[in-house]
């Protein structure tokens, strides 16, 4: 039913954002401070399971940076004790014990150290894996309770793979950001402002040597980023080209075959393909030279402080254990810079996923039933429209002053030319959009004044877009009535002459219909489709061509079910096929959103007016086809 409104989804579609890597582009949100600050309030309930998390941090990186220093001592004492057996053996004096107390002490303490340090860090990741899923647990419930309470005009606005990328993608963003990159920053800070410390405890001038390789790890990083975000955009360009055109070429391949296209089709891929690796070499080749050249800086600096540390030592300034103590933090230093780099892209992603989150949960939602909303417990189907006015869009009226009085029983047909407003009626009556002026009543009822639910459920609804769920037919059809027995379900089928068929399937009503529902051809999918509105023995019928998508044979059948059902029931028939409705008590033309003429098929003819020109067009355009075939 989406005949004025329809909005056709990407053939590809992802998050948008870096995946971590140095040099990608990423998407930033439009207000970084208040969506983050939004972020951190679904925190709010886990804060003390998160400031825990944050402590085990930073325990488990202040333990691991005391090591190297103990090692030192280690280092430095087993160097003195050789030292003075050097010593003793020129001046022939008897050789000292080593001191394996004071080193076995050191090295339990160094062993505990690390132990320590390891459970920290094994608490901190489970007890942050719960806080992130917990947390996008809760988001992504939120979400989806949101888009029940969407009306249609949102999902008629925005396309189907953009609303899933947002509660998919920017979801797993969310989630993997919260749990490794806020503590892996958190880690990233406290080593460096640690390993600073260590080094300045240590010696102040070799610190200041490894501050002077800074400016070359940024000139390296910038450099190469600069040149690679420009690949990693034509590579992310290039991959959702080839998405798209092995999606299409997927869904499309019975008509290339049919047209004898694999070749071109071929080509294309080709192309894009060749265009995606040549991108993807640079980008990957280009960003892939930042970790040898920063292992390069970081070798150089090695080398200097080896130097200046060896003459340092030779005149007693500094201990050998410490020398070792500072290469191995000068190598802690540099790749923490790195990190928080990178976290800091990956952090200005996730916000701006978690901004497209919020964006959906600040959507305006359906008008909240009224406190006192009635249920109309045995509804009639009386249908009343007074002085109805819609319009989607403020500056074009598309329904005005719309007047139709519809009693029990009677089968409405709506007819007009493509746009006329024909789906639209049906989606104001079922208040999947809320009118602008004028009452929509049912047995007198305004819909306003009666519980949402209760008024759809008083509707059943075949539709030319058929629609089943991956499941067993038996589970599909009974999705028209809630805790429908199966002898239930097999007399709806019967009903609608699709027993038969289903029986010729291997498993019969437990056949599996797969994911496209391509397992069974589209006239079985609209027998089904008919089957489940007829259990669903609603008090008014909407039928939107329900028929088109079966053959002239089986449409008899369907015919006669359809008027057995439609026996007693306010029936809306949405008509693109004139000749099926003239048995209708009241047809409405519509052009341009307003009815300009009612009455039954016999009086709509002897007026000679719109309705006799589009009846008599396709009468005529019948009656070529027929000649010409």
């Amino acid at each position: 039913m989406s005949e004025e409104r329809n909005s056709k989804a990407p053939k590809g579609f992802g998050s948008g954002g870096p995946m971590g890597s140095l040099g990608k582009p990423v998407e930033k949100a439009k207000n970084f401070k208040g969506t983050l600050l939004r972020l951190l309030g679904y925190l709010k309930p886990q804060r003390t399971r998160f400031i825990t998390v944050f402590v085990f941090a930073i325990l488990s990186t202040v333990f691991s940076i005391l090591g190297p220093k103990i090692m030192g001592r280690a280092v430095t004492k087993i160097a003195e004790e050789v030292g003075a057996k050097m010593t003793a053996l020129k001046l022939q004096q008897p050789l000292p014990t080593l001191d394996f107390t004071y080193i076995g002490e050191l090295v339990l303490v160094l062993l505990g150290l690390y132990l320590f340090s390891a459970a920290c860090s094994y608490l901190q990741q489970y007890i942050m894996a719960g806080v992130a899923q917990k947390t996008v647990y809760n988001m992504r419930q939120e979400v989806d309770e949101k888009l029940a309470r969407l009306p249609l005009k949102f999902f008629d606005a925005n396309a189907h793979g953009e609303i899933l990328s947002r509660v998919t993608n920017d979801f797993d963003n969310i989630s993997t950001t919260l749990q490794q990159s806020l503590t892996q920053l958190v880690t990233s800070v406290v080593t460096i402002i640690g390993v600073v410390v260590m080094m300045l405890s240590i010696s102040p001038l070799l610190t200041f040597i490894v501050a002077l390789t800074l400016p070359l790890y940024v000139v390296v990083t910038t450099s190469i980023a600069n040149r690679s975000q420009k690949y990693f955009a034509t590579q992310q360009k290039a991959l959702g080209e080839l998405n798209g055109h092995v999606e299409e070429m997927y869904t499309g391949h019975k008509v290339v075959k049919a047209f004898g296209r694999e070749d071109k089709a071929i080509d294309i891929f080709n192309s894009i393909n060749n265009d995606l690796y040549a991108a993807g070499f640079k980008a990957q080749f280009i960003s892939g030279i930042i970790m040898p050249l920063m292992r390069f800086v970081g070798n150089l600096g090695a080398v200097i402080i080896s130097v200046v540390g060896a003459l340092f030592a030779i005149r007693g300034i500094i201990t050998i254990g410490d020398i070792l103590a500072f290469i191995q933090y000068s190598g802690q230093f540099t790749m923490p810079i790195v990190q928080t780099a990178n976290i800091v892209n990956v952090i200005q992603s996730t916000v701006a996923s978690a901004e497209r989150v919020f964006e959906l949960l600040d959507e305006g939602q359906e008008t909240p039933d009224r406190a006192d909303a009635k249920v109309i417990a045995f509804p009639k189907g009386e249908v009343r429209f007074e002085n109805v006015d819609f319009s989607y869009n403020e500056e074009q009226p598309l329904i005005t002053a719309m007047n139709i009085d519809v009693k029990q029983g009677q089968t409405i047909a709506i007819v007009g030319p493509t746009g006329a407003g024909k789906t639209t009626l049906v989606n104001l009556l079922m208040r999947f959009y809320e009118i602008n002026a004028g009452n929509i009543t049912i047995d007198g009822v305004d819909i306003r004044d009666i519980k949402r639910g209760a008024l759809r459920s008083m509707f059943g609804m075949v539709l030319q877009d058929t629609w089943l769920f991956n499941g067993t037919i038996m589970d599909n059809i009974a999705y028209g009535r809630e805790g429908a027995t199966d002898e239930e379900v097999m007399c709806a089928a019967r009903a609608a002459h699709a027993h038969h068929f289903i029986k010729t399937l291997p498993e019969g009503y437990n056949t599996i219909i797969n994911e496209e529902a391509s397992n069974i051809s589209q006239g079985q999918k609209q027998l089904l489709t008919i089957a489940r509105a007829i259990l669903a023995d609603p008090a008014i019928l909407i039928l939107d061509e329900a028929t088109s998508s079966v053959d002239s044979r089986t449409e008899v059948y369907i015919q006669k079910a359809m008027k057995d059902l439609m026996q007693g029931r306010t029936s809306f028939v949405i008509a693109h096929r004139l000749s099926t409705i003239r048995e209708a008590e009241l047809i409405l033309v519509m052009n341009k959103g307003s009815v300009v003429e009612m009455g039954s098929h016999s009086e709509l003819l002897a007026q000679n007016g719109f309705y006799a020109d589009l009846y008599n067009n396709q009468f005529i355009g019948a009656q070529l086809y027929d000649e010409v075939v």
